[in-house]
């Protein structure tokens, strides 16, 4: 419990808070009264303490929604990273055209100039010595080859001698081929005849594609053929599409295998029809394409 001198002051500290003041605005030369405020301590700081509460709350809100944000230190600008990596996209894209638009120009210079790469070098190992390994033959493996080399001795079958011959038709087995058009043969490889490639009839108007991925390296219309497109491959392979009534693609050009290059057609002097005439040539030498291709 307080003395009555503690509970007076008391009270006389909140009666003076509470005390009424005017505030009188007055005409300087008539000494008129303008404006008459009556108001206390209380009320002042009431109304102080009011007013800064807003001000402090419009503040924050000036700042979170509007661009001042920006302005204080470890903010973190999500737009501006979204902005960035939108940027950082298109400049990716940007320069993979541009690698390829060069790939492009490069494999036409290469078309024009004759210089065709078709095969990619390997490199040469050089952490292994080859010249160190020995190879020797085993029991198991010499009984097999003499048991093979018997079977295929009484060979009804002819024996290719040409062992370069050989090779060629080892490797082109290997690769995959695409058909050019599922048709019927009308006429079969004769290079006897000067028939180097099939006849392939089918329906009209459907599309020709190509055989394996290769480069365009003729695409326009001649005298005998009509439209013809030609397309240089890996190993030295060639591919040619005559008497197309359309072609799809230009000289230059880098087709995938199963991609539509060309329409079929009758055009050329020498038209019997509707047809595809293929051919498939090999280190400069026709091959017959029925032996690798199923039409």
């Amino acid at each position: 419990m307080g003395t009555p001198k503690t509970k007076a002051k008391k009270g006389k500290w909140y009666d003076r808070l509470r005390n009424k003041y005017r505030l009188v605005f007055m005409n300087d030369e008539t000494l008129e009264e303008r404006f008459t405020f009556r108001l206390s301590r209380l009320n002042v700081f009431v109304a102080l303490g009011t007013l800064t509460i807003v001000l402090i709350f419009l503040t924050s809100i000036l700042i979170a929604f509007t661009p001042l944000r920006e302005y204080i230190p470890g903010y973190t600008n999500i737009r501006l990273q979204k902005d960035l990596y939108a940027l950082q996209r298109k400049s990716d894209s940007i320069e993979l055209a541009l690698i390829r638009k060069d790939q492009f120009i490069r494999n036409l210079k290469d078309v024009i100039s004759g210089d065709i790469k078709t095969e990619v070098p390997v490199p040469k190992d050089t952490l292994r010595r080859y010249s160190d390994i020995k190879l020797t033959r085993s029991v198991e493996d010499s009984l097999l080859r003499v048991q093979i080399e018997n079977q295929g001795k009484y060979s009804l079958y002819k024996i290719e001698n040409n062992e370069a011959d050989s090779k060629k038709r080892y490797s082109l087995g290997n690769l995959l081929f695409f058909t050019p058009l599922k048709g019927v043969i009308t006429s079969e490889f004769d290079p006897a005849g000067r028939h180097f490639g099939v006849d392939v009839v089918s329906k009209e108007n459907e599309a020709i594609k190509a055989v394996l991925d290769g480069t365009v390296i003729f695409s326009d219309w001649t005298v005998e053929t009509g439209y013809v497109i030609a397309i240089q491959h890996q190993q030295n392979l060639v591919s040619v599409y005559k008497h197309n009534s359309a072609l799809l693609k230009k000289q230059g050009e880098i087709v995938k295998a199963g991609e539509a290059i060309a329409i079929v057609g009758e055009s050329g002097e020498l038209k019997t029809g509707p047809h595809l005439h293929f051919e498939l040539w090999s280190d400069g030498s026709p091959v017959d394409p029925k032996e690798y291709i199923t039409f």
